[in-house]
């Protein structure tokens, strides 16, 4: 990748005072996401297209975040700034006029998650002739710089506080931030205390160009909470395809887990303890029950379901009536009175339903949550031509004592199931952790039981099924799988080349016939392959 000649300003200065007591241990630009440092994360992508020097300013945890530059692999470009008062976003980058006066610099929020095209972002910057070019999005309740036509900054609503002024009427966007300045801003900066807006402002009145330019949809996460900080940890976690993590000298007993779970470095979960849900940040030693919770050495942080979710599914939350007959049977709620009842009988009962994963053609799968009682809802669209089957292969399976989850009630009409809620940990998920080859193989053992009854209970009497009968794995759908794993994985992604596709194609061909040959019975494609 082509390397710009840019300096980068990483402000680190920040109390967090919002992510106490988690930044009572650590600065927030030290915060682990699956083991690597926030302002890491941010490096190994900045470093990648600049070429310069990094300043960073210094002042919370100072020592710490020293410490970590040191051993880092750009110490020999680091520059520290300290400051002491802090100075503001636009004093840091005056009290770094030293280093980035001498050439453009890009200015990276050490708390921000963001995946952009740096270098569309830099060459954007280099060849407009801008003075500051500002990475923005349009985000309504954030949106506080007013721009024109041509994305020139003509005036920022309650500087420092992301507030837009509801009365102003205007094209408005939010900053992220993140910019690219040329050295020219420095001149618009006062000595002392100041927010990098004034210098905006002041610039683009003085006719310089103060562009912003916009990124709206791309990933952004502003780690400032509690919950913002989850957020970027499962982020993280669900785009490496995983829901559970270990990191480096972590320990864990014979332990419970569900849903999400990431121990960072040198955390400990003890024998009998039951975990949904749950960061073990680095140090932290626990036991016991937690969910929905971020585990420090000496805090425990409780956080709602939704804000222990990764963006995806946190976003597409939504509330759902149980007095609705698909689930007034299986809620139930307490009345005024304190009196068992059962949802919807008097009042409507709210509940929060989030989603926990999607399936072809569309499907939803949320999971509904009401006084201690849970289960999933399967949401289809009208003309999903898999959710007859999906109900008809769950009751079957079930009759065979295949172990499926129930089927509590479905509406066809709207294309609704309701069904029992099995958690979310998977073989995968369970082995990802330490465990004793007692349990393993006991854990197999059961694995494969299932996987015979489907070879031979369930194909015995498939003919009672005939949704599944029908569907038969023949020759045409054999070919048309290794046809695509060849296109989709061979050449597509790993760009590897068939030096004989026609010999290729012949071994295809009969391994397709061979295999159509063969007797017939019923099989878990996705669960016969993992």
């Amino acid at each position: 990748m082509r390397q710009y000649p840019l300096d980068v300003f990483l402000p680190a200065a920040g109390f967090g005072e919002r992510l106490r007591p988690v930044t009572s241990h650590l600065p927030k630009p030290l915060l682990p996401i699956l083991g690597t440092p926030i302002i890491e994360r941010i490096l190994n992508r900045l470093a990648r297209v600049c070429d310069g020097k990094i300043a960073i300013n210094v002042h919370w945890k100072a020592d710490l975040v020293r410490a970590w530059a040191a051993t880092s692999p750009w110490s020999d470009r680091i520059v520290f700034f300290p400051e002491d008062p802090i100075l503001g976003t636009g004093g840091a980058l005056k009290n770094a006029e030293s280093l980035l006066s001498r050439r453009p610099f890009i200015v990276h929020n050490s708390d921000i998650l963001l995946d952009i095209d740096f270098a569309r972002l830099v060459e954007q910057h280099l060849s407009s002739g801008n003075t500051a070019t500002l990475v923005t999005h349009r985000l309504p309740h954030l949106s506080n710089v007013v721009i024109d036509k041509q994305g020139q900054v003509l005036d920022v609503e309650n500087p420092g506080a992301s507030r837009p002024d509801p009365t102003h009427i205007a094209d408005k966007v939010a900053y992220t931030g993140i910019a690219v300045y040329s050295p020219e801003i420095l001149r618009f900066l006062p000595e002392g205390v100041s927010h990098a807006t004034v210098a905006w402002v002041a610039a683009s009145k003085a006719g310089f160009k103060v562009r912003a330019m916009d990124f709206t949809g791309a990933y952004w996460n502003d780690v400032g909470d509690p919950a913002t900080y989850a957020r970027g940890v499962l982020d993280a976690l669900r785009e490496s395809g995983e829901t559970v993590y270990l990191g480096p000298g972590a320990r864990c007993g014979k332990v419970e887990i569900d849903g999400y779970i990431v121990l960072e470095s040198g955390s400990q979960i003890r024998d009998g303890a039951r975990v949904r849900n749950c960061i073990l940040m680095p140090g932290a030693d626990t036991s016991g029950e937690h969910e929905n919770t971020i585990v420090g050495p000496d805090y425990v942080i409780s956080l709602a379901e939704s804000d222990m979710q990764p963006s995806l599914h946190a976003a597409e939350k939504k509330r759902v009536s149980l007095g609705d007959p698909l689930f007034a049977r299986h809620f139930r709620t307490r009345s005024a009175a304190g009196r068992g009842a059962t949802a919807g009988a008097n009042s409507p009962v709210w509940s929060e339903a989030i989603l926990v994963g999607l399936g072809g053609s569309d499907r939803r799968y949320y999971r509904v949550r009401n006084n201690g009682w849970t289960a999933v809802l399967m949401e289809c669209r009208p003309e999903d031509p898999d959710f007859e089957r999906h109900l008809a292969y769950t009751r079957f399976f079930a009759q065979h004592t295949v172990p499926v989850p129930a089927l509590l009630t479905a509406d066809n009409a709207d294309k609704r199931a309701l069904f029992e809620d099995l958690g979310d940990t998977s073989l995968y998920s369970y082995l990802k952790l330490p465990r004793d080859h007692e349990s393993v193989e006991s854990m197999y053992r059961d694995v494969l039981r299932s996987l015979v009854t489907l070879h031979t209970t369930a194909t015995a009497h498939v003919d009672e099924c005939p949704l599944l009968e029908a569907r038969i794995f023949d020759y045409d759908y054999l070919r048309w799988e290794t046809t695509y794993f060849l296109d989709r994985f061979v050449t597509g992604l790993r760009k590897l080349a068939v030096e004989n596709r026609p010999a290729l194609d012949e071994g295809l061909h009969r391994l397709a016939q061979g295999v159509y040959a063969s007797p017939k019975v019923v099989i878990h494609r996705d669960f016969q392959c993992q």
